[in-house]
This record gives structure tokens, sequence and C-alpha cells, in this order.
């Protein structure tokens, strides 16, 4: 009945109040690096059927970096250019990929009118995530002044050299700690500092003797196992499938989808 009642709810949404068909919906192309692990893809392709679920007259298509099929190039050179496209990165923060692949992505496809989305972080529903994962590792809700003073967390993230992206991880990091009420250190498995295992060391140092591991990794793979072995107490899973993340998606796809459709308007009235 639910999955019915979506559905209507749905088809209802693309008809004005005066009858008119309403245009459709420019497609979501979700962007996601591309993994040599083969869960990376099937939390993936999972992920979008979240995102189909909870808007399903929205076409999903899904396009890689790299490592994986389909391409990106591949997906955008597939579409038809007269519906447009917003294309959501499946990225955690500004840095390279954001920035240049993406973008250069796009732009060899110049008859498609495509709008980029912001990075899915920082933002509060990533916060959620991963405080859910961590209450699902065994990190305890509401605990004892006690315990949060002997509390820590080292939030882990794949890192990278672009400044950007490590303001916006401390920005998620910032979130993190203001949720749980005990510190949140950032740290990387690659590109920048600290490491999990220095920043483990650095909050024990400060007496925080329960340190929790929280991965800021949309998908399982080898940074995420490397980071989460060098928890010395609980390690969270990555943020995966959780329906906040399919939330997100939907989010920042409607944030650029309107201003695609602001852009149109402008165009068609000159």
């Amino acid at each position: 009945m639910n999955a019915i009642t979506s559905q209507l709810g749905s088809q209802l949404s693309l008809v004005s109040l005066n009858g008119a068909r309403r245009p459709a919906p420019p497609p979501l192309v979700l962007v996601a690096h591309g993994s040599r692990d083969p869960r990376a893809l099937n939390t993936v392709r999972t992920l979008i059927e979240r995102v189909r679920e909870l808007r399903p007259h929205l076409p999903v298509h899904l396009g890689h970096i790299e490592l994986n099929e389909p391409l990106l190039a591949d997906t955008l050179a597939s579409l038809d250019p007269k519906d447009g496209a917003v294309l959501v990165p499946l990225l955690l923060s500004r840095g390279y990929h954001v920035k240049r692949d993406i973008p250069e992505a796009a732009a060899a496809v110049p008859e498609l009118r495509a709008r980029i989305a912001a990075p899915l972080g920082p933002h509060p529903l990533l916060v959620e995530t991963l405080y859910a994962r961590l209450v699902e590792a065994g990190w305890r809700a509401g605990t004892s002044d006690a315990a949060r003073r002997a509390g820590g967390v080292v939030l882990a993230a794949a890192g990278s050299r672009d400044p950007e992206s490590i303001v916006d991880t401390r920005r998620t990091a910032q979130l993190l700690a203001e949720r749980l009420g005990v510190p949140v250190v950032p740290a990387y498995a690659s590109a920048a500092a600290p490491t999990v295992s220095a920043a483990v060391r650095a909050l024990a140092a400060r007496g925080r003797h329960r340190i929790a591991v929280a991965s800021y990794f949309t998908a399982p793979g080898r940074f995420a196992t490397e980071c989460a072995a060098a928890a010395p107490w609980i390690a969270a899973a990555p943020l995966g499938t959780h329906a906040a993340m399919a939330r997100l998606v939907l989010h920042r796809y409607d944030q650029a989808a309107a201003t695609l459709a602001t852009t149109e308007q402008e165009l068609a009235a000159v």
C-alpha cells in the first residue's frame, strides 16, 4: 500500500492545479568514485534503489569517475540532451573530483544542459548517519558524564590535498562533536594529516581512552577497512545505504535542479 501511495503521489506531482502536465524533472545522475572492492558497487546500486523508492517518477542513473562501469562519460552520452541532467557527486567534500573531473565530463557533452550539485558534505543528514552507525557499533546514546569525559571519536576520511576538502571534513567533525558531546578529531587515510593512528594517540594523550572510529566513507573499501583496523575500541560501518543518505542525495538534487530551472527560464526570456 505504501508503494502504491508513493507512486500515485509521484504521478500527481507531475500535474499542475489546472490539469496541465508539468515538464518532467531532469534526470539525476549519481556520480560515484568507483572502487575495486565489489562491496562498493553493490552499496551504490542499493542506494540508488532507495532514491528511486523515495522519488519513483525521477529518472536516476549511475556514472563512475573511474574503475567501475558505467563510466560517467558514457552515462552522460546516453542521455537525451533535451532533458538536461543534474549530477549529484557521491562525495563528501569539495576536492579535485568535484572541481575538475565532474565538470570536465559534463563539458565534454556540450549539448547536454547539466547542473552539478554540491557534494554531500558537510550536512546534518551526514551527521545523523554517522551517529546511527556509531550506535550500531556499540556507542551508547545518552552516556554518563564520566563516559563522556573518557570518550572521543576519530572521524576517518579518505583525505585530500585540497584545503577546502579539509575545511569540509573539519566542519563535519565539529557537527558530530556537538551531537555526541565528546571531542571528534578528523583523520585521513591518505594525502592529509593526521592519520587515524595519530589522531587516536592525540585523544589518548588528552585522557580519552574510549575512542571510537567513525567511518566517513560512502561505501566499504580499502581505506575504510584500514581505518577501522586502527580503532582501539569500536569502529563504525561506512555511511552506506542509510535512509538519510538517500534523502541527502535528493536534497542536493533539488537544490541544483532549482537553479537549473531558473537558468532555463532566464534563457527562455531572452
